[in-house]
């Protein structure tokens, strides 16, 4: 009987382990949360769309139209471009730099490291 009563009392241990762990591990396993676009002051455009998450989606495709206009290879910029625009929600002024005014934008690297975004 009394082996009986530690083996039950064993395998509660162990369930009650297993269950704390496991809701250990998925309260401490997030994504990080993707950028919304913020509100805009009213009159002050100066900032709107170098900022990120200052843009909306449908607003992706003219600023990179800019940001690529000057380039040779218009295609791959484009697409990198408006893959970058769709996760980030910030394009940077000008067609070249300036990647310090939307950092999800300048921080998103090839896995050889590189920048992503042109």
């Amino acid at each position: 009987m009394g082996r009986k009563t530690s083996t039950v009392t064993l395998t509660l241990i162990l369930i009650l382990f297993i269950t704390v762990e496991n809701h250990v591990c998925k309260a401490t396993i997030t994504d990080a949360p993707t950028p919304q676009p913020s509100p805009q002051p009213n009159g002050d455009l100066s900032t709107h769309g170098t900022t990120q998450g200052s843009l909306r989606p449908q607003e992706c495709n003219p600023r990179c139209l800019n940001r690529c206009s000057k380039t040779a290879f218009k295609k791959p910029c484009m697409f990198f471009c408006q893959k970058c625009c769709a996760k980030c929600l910030c394009v940077p002024a000008g067609t070249y730099g300036n990647k310090q005014s939307c950092p999800c934008y300048n921080n998103w690297k090839t896995k050889r490291g590189g920048p992503k975004c042109p």
